[in-house]
């Protein structure tokens, strides 16, 4: 039977799947695409025979052949119909829940993420340097109401930053007060963001305002902890947690820790480039006038 419904595509990163499960409202046909960095040869054949026929395209910003393919935006824009509808979004990146943790992922440099869970604690490659340089640990950074407040800003200015240099649909306004559960890690949003995310989408592509099939919790496997001066900080009441959540079960910090020590010691490469990579962020958090 034939399905005359609008082909909606979405490309990106470990979001762009649920963005395309509360993009479908049932008035449109979708298909699962694979991550951008999952893409193999062969899937990138099948993504652009799958472009050349869709009306929409819901894409994140990304560089022309991004990991040696020809994935990047423009060149996925050239496959499609000229009829086509095209939005961008920015990827959703945001440190004001989690604000000692970073992603590292130097160009050039394969399997970047640590061990157990794949975010950097700025805390922890500060302790390996310290180990690996043979002197004492330095005092810890002390996270405070203002510093959390510092980082959240700055990681709104960059998102906004981003929505202007690529025309993307504005989402930065959704972090300037946000609730425990924006967040589940400083790049897995959860439904809070996600949904309304996905109704702007949805009015940047000219579909009807029409509520998301999905209302199950999307990207939850992993929770980072939520420390008590970031409640402070954002003025949310719910409990602290000090543990990850990985899969519904319990992970202690101090588990973390070692594996990512043991990691740094293994790939030193990675231990420099995520020295480089925490330098802004130390900044902000040695600033005592951080608000």
């Amino acid at each position: 039977m034939r399905d005359d419904r609008p082909l909606l595509v979405v490309v990106g990163n470990c979001q762009a799947e649920s963005l395309r499960l509360l993009l479908d409202a049932g008035d449109v046909r979708t298909q699962r695409v694979p991550a951008l960095h999952e893409l193999t040869p062969s899937d990138v054949v099948a993504l652009h025979e799958l472009l050349a026929r869709a009306d929409l395209l819901v894409a994140q910003p990304t560089s022309d052949d991004y990991r040696g393919l020809p994935v990047g935006t423009s060149q996925l824009r050239a496959v499609l119909p000229a009829s086509a509808r095209v939005a961008l979004v920015p990827s959703l990146r945001y440190a004001g829940l989690h604000p000692f943790h970073l992603l590292v992922h130097p160009p050039g440099l394969e399997q970047p993420d640590p061990p157990v869970v794949p975010y950097h604690d700025i805390r922890t490659v500060l302790a390996a340097d310290d180990e690996r340089a043979g002197r004492p640990v330095r005092d810890p950074l002390q996270l405070t109401v203002e510093t959390v407040r510092a980082v959240a800003a700055a990681s709104v200015a960059e998102l906004a930053r981003r929505e202007a240099v690529h025309d993307t649909v504005v989402v930065s306004d959704l972090f300037t007060s946000p609730t425990a559960d924006a967040m589940r890690t400083i790049n897995h949003p959860g439904n809070a963001v996600l949904a309304p995310v996905a109704a702007r989408l949805r009015r940047a592509l000219g579909l009807d305002a029409l509520g998301p099939a999905v209302t199950r919790p999307l990207l939850n496997n992993i929770h980072a902890p939520l420390l008590p001066e970031v409640l402070a900080a954002h003025g949310l009441e719910c409990p602290a947690t000090t543990d990850w959540t990985l899969d519904g079960q319990p992970v202690a910090t101090t588990t973390v820790e070692a594996a990512h020590l043991a990691w740094y010691r293994r790939r030193p490469e990675m231990l420099d480039a995520a020295l480089t990579r925490i330098e802004p962020l130390h900044e902000l958090l040695r600033r005592p006038d951080a608000a």
